[in-house]
């Protein structure tokens, strides 16, 4: 994939917005490029095996795109969409309950829109997983985006920064193996890259895929003017012009024949093809073009950042793309008051007032959206962070200090949201200990989550992935969750 960053320069090991795209010079046909690109085809060659995760079934290939929200920080499952109203002060909060069109399913108060979409939605509560050095965020990302644990996680938690060795994000994989066909960005990730403290974009990017599967990096706030400047032509340069190198790239490359046995399984024309394409046709472009919507469309998503860029994300996969990583806007690690999901020094407050008069809105109309328009029958809608929040206020899970009223990191029990491509519709999927504290029924794990993503989009979930030491890797080691299709 083309890796083009929203402003200049780069950011950990991504590629420049121009090393790929530059139209100008000889850079064009620039013949280094096969050796580098050779490379990235070995540590991308893959082969399905046998194995426990059956290729077709129910929900097998159905979701043509995929959009994952991935609520970064760990959001309080509590609080938001499986409140404890009989549990004891100190665990059930201050929030009210409310019912949703889900006989059975209780919501918080402050999640009332959400509440009357769940017909179309399997709202799980039983997402679960034992840390073992998973108990901080940056680690956490890692399982929950590549399906992997790190190899290195320091007593704190914290990770190295990207590496190319990493395993490659989910939806890079997608990229790879189910390649779009068109004049589309396959992948694409927004507002911003993951973060917790100095650590950016860990689990973000291709890993040992090698940079051309790396996302469209967006790295700009859709609730503010886009400026896509990046796939518009220079101004130096004439679409007539562009035409005419394009056509020069297929003749010289056709009349290389050594260039072409150094990229034959990777295919490198196929990248600057999808360049051009991306230029010339202006799809992308247009895609990313919110003011093509009604104000009142734009205004039900809900002018924020998280409500601007799930009406993004429908667009894209309208237009094409495979696979949209929507993340929460604000770091993990960050401060509660400027909307970060980590309440250990303020739970409530923010809630109420910053994160879910955004959550709500967003998150509701995306599946209302999509599905008045037929397209949650092909788009597989996930939305989930890392981990949930401690049950008991106050108390110390992770090694963090908490206010009397925070909430701790807590990966043994917590809620997710999936809906589209066959999943069943107004469905409560497993359920939780009387104070939310662990899965009763159906546990969950979040590989699980990620093999029934890549059994969506037609992929078997033990198919192999080589890295760049040649050694094999299925793309997730697990089955997908079992009964969610209806």
């Amino acid at each position: 994939m083309i890796s083009i960053t929203g402003r200049p320069g780069r950011l950990c090991d991504g590629v420049s917005r121009r090393e790929l795209i530059e139209m100008g010079g000889s850079s064009l046909l620039g013949l280094s490029l096969a050796g580098f690109l050779q490379g990235k085809a070995q540590a991308g060659e893959s082969a399905p095996v046998g194995g426990a995760a059956p290729v077709g079934g129910a929900g097998f290939g159905k979701a043509k795109s995929v959009i994952f929200c991935f609520l970064q920080g760990g959001p309080s499952h509590l609080d938001i969409w499986d409140p404890k109203p009989d549990a004891p002060d100190n665990i059930r909060g201050i929030f009210k309950p409310i019912q949703t069109k889900t006989p059975g399913l209780i919501f918080s108060e402050h999640m009332p829109r959400l509440a009357q979409v769940t017909d179309k939605v399997t709202m799980i509560q039983s997402v679960s997983y034992t840390p073992v050095g998973l108990f901080n965020h940056t680690a956490a990302h890692y399982q929950m985006l590549t399906g992997y644990t790190p190899d290195k996680v320091s007593p704190s938690g914290q990770l190295e920064p990207p590496s190319p060795r990493d395993f490659p994000n989910i939806g890079s994989v997608i990229a790879k193996l189910r390649p779009t066909g068109q004049p589309m960005f396959p992948v694409v990730q927004m507002p911003r890259p993951m973060q917790e403290s100095n650590v950016i974009g860990k689990a973000g990017n291709a890993g040992f895929l090698g940079r051309a599967f790396d996302p469209y990096f967006l790295f700009q706030d859709p609730n503010q003017p886009l400026k896509m400047d990046d796939l518009a032509p220079r101004s130096d340069t004439p679409i007539a012009r562009l035409q005419k190198r394009s056509s020069l790239w297929e003749t010289v490359n056709k009349g290389m024949p050594q260039l072409q046995k150094a990229t034959a399984s990777f295919a490198l024309n196929d990248y600057y093809s999808q360049a051009f394409d991306l230029l010339l046709s202006g799809k992308a472009r247009e895609a990313f073009r919110l003011d093509a919507e009604t104000a009142e469309m734009r205004d039900r998503y809900g002018r924020s950042t998280f409500g601007q860029s799930c009406l993004l994300a429908r667009r894209l996969v309208e237009a094409g793309t495979k696979f949209v990583q929507v993340n929460w806007p604000a770091v993990a690690n960050g401060n509660p008051v400027v909307d970060a999901f980590d309440t250990h020094a303020s739970n409530f407050g923010p809630l109420k007032d910053l994160h879910l008069p955004k959550l709500d809105p967003a998150l509701a109309t995306l599946i209302e959206d999509l599905d008045q328009r037929g397209l949650l029958d092909e788009t597989l809608v996930l939305a989930i962070g890392e981990f949930g929040r401690s049950p008991i206020m106050g108390v110390s899970t992770s090694g963090n200090s908490n206010s009397p009223d925070g909430r701790d990191h807590w990966p043994y029990c917590y809620t997710a949201m999936i809906a589209g491509a066959g999943v069943g519709r107004g469905v409560a999927y497993g359920k939780s200990d009387k104070h939310a504290s662990s899965p009763i029924d159906s546990p969950v794990h979040p590989t699980e989550l990620l093999a029934t993503i890549y059994h969506a989009v037609g992929l078997a979930p033990d198919t192999v992935l080589y890295n760049d030491l040649g050694q094999p890797r299925p793309l997730v080691q697990a089955s997908i969750v079992p009964g969610l299709y209806a």
